[in-house]
């Protein structure tokens, strides 16, 4: 195949932690690899430039992203609840304060000179596909041949906020799916989460990594069963605390650790008490968790509620060959998990044909689109 210009537009990038940043970080390093002329906007981060330097794309900034959300925190109670209804309310009704991306990218196309044959724009943040589509024009004579807008998760119809967007935000959703060329998605159960006047327009790309850049430690065998878990909770979902009930008030003498490493630990401490085998830890890097957990007997997923939304942890838990116990918030399976802590995993979560998550296979598929 002739080499391609591609243009990968992503709120978020290396050295950044999280599942988006993942996505264009191994595309833009896997397109490089293959020969294909790559270039990168995204908001500014230390160590982007170098790992441009290493990989052989161009990086272009899309400066530093200034609109917060002011912290009162120090006004005692007041500010606490100040805190938690804006927190709330502005992303939920305005999009704010990632609305920024949206003037940031039309800003940053309208002043493109070059030209590509895909660009390829990845949410969340949706104001990314946004900005584009401010700028697109369906006759033709844009930045790029070709817009695909990759998309993690559903915006208008996930499945796993309290709430739901206002109507607006469905007339903007439709708005940049009539332009983009085709919408890429996780799974073939993602389709649910988009309007099915766009299905058509659908196609299922998973996440991609490359295997072999991940360190797999030899299983600690001391007598002690170790299991564990990287990854936010959010309660009513993602919920930790019937399964961590159920661990609490297992025998003292049944000697495990569960080891959690999360950004959100005020929904997990609550419900730990005393027992010195859960063990709470901050986020560390992806490849030291996942060489960390390679080292445990088994893994855990908190599932999302519906199938709309798949966790990308599956795919990193695959990778490391663990067994994956499956925790579905409330519908906990204390058999099943009776049987893991006796070693049987006749019960483990399978993900099939697991060389579909390879990161070459994956920009194969973008590539037949083009």
């Amino acid at each position: 195949m002739k080499n391609k210009k591609i243009l990968i537009i992503t709120g978020a990038f290396y050295p950044a932690q999280s599942p988006r940043s993942f996505r264009a970080t191994e595309l833009a390093k896997e397109f490089c690899r293959q020969g294909h002329q790559v270039t990168v906007m995204a908001p500014f981060r230390e160590g982007t430039d170098k790992l441009a330097q290493e990989y052989g794309f161009q990086y272009k900034s899309l400066g530093i992203l200034n609109w917060r959300i002011f912290n009162f925190k120090s006004l005692g109670v007041v500010g606490r609840l100040y805190n938690k209804v804006v927190n709330r309310v502005l992303p939920l009704l305005f999009e704010y304060p990632m609305m920024e991306l949206f003037y940031k990218v039309r800003k940053a196309l309208k002043q493109e000179k070059n030209s590509y044959d895909l660009m390829i724009s990845i949410a969340v943040p949706y104001s990314i596909h946004w900005g584009i589509a401010s700028v697109w024009k369906t006759s033709g004579n844009n930045v790029a041949k070709k817009w695909f807008a990759d998309c993690g998760d559903p915006y208008c119809l996930q499945e796993n906020d309290t709430f739901q967007s206002p109507f607006y935000f469905k007339l903007v959703e439709k708005w940049f799916m009539r332009k983009a060329d085709y919408i890429t998605v996780p799974t073939v159960n993602s389709f649910k989460g988009y309007f099915p006047e766009f299905h058509s327009k659908l196609r299922v790309i998973p996440q991609g990594f490359r295997f072999e850049d991940i360190e797999k430690r030899e299983t600690i065998n001391d007598g002690i069963l170790r299991f564990g878990y990287g990854g936010a909770f959010i309660p009513g979902r993602r919920d930790p605390r019937e399964f961590i009930a159920f661990l609490t008030s297992l025998p003292k003498s049944l000697k495990f650790e569960f080891h959690i490493f999360t950004s959100t630990p005020q929904f997990v401490l609550p419900f730990v008490g005393d027992d010195i085998r859960i063990l709470v830890h901050h986020p560390i890097n992806r490849k030291e968790l996942l060489a960390t957990l390679s080292s445990f007997q088994f893994v855990v997923n908190f599932a999302n509620k519906g199938t709309a939304q798949t966790p990308s942890k599956l795919i990193d838990y695959v990778i490391i060959g663990k067994p994956i116990l499956n925790i579905e918030t409330g519908s906990l399976d204390a058999e099943i998990i009776k049987q893991f802590l006796q070693g049987i995993y006749a019960n483990a979560l399978q993900l099939e044909n697991v060389d579909k998550y390879k990161i070459e296979n994956i920009v194969h598929l973008f590539l037949k689109l083009v």
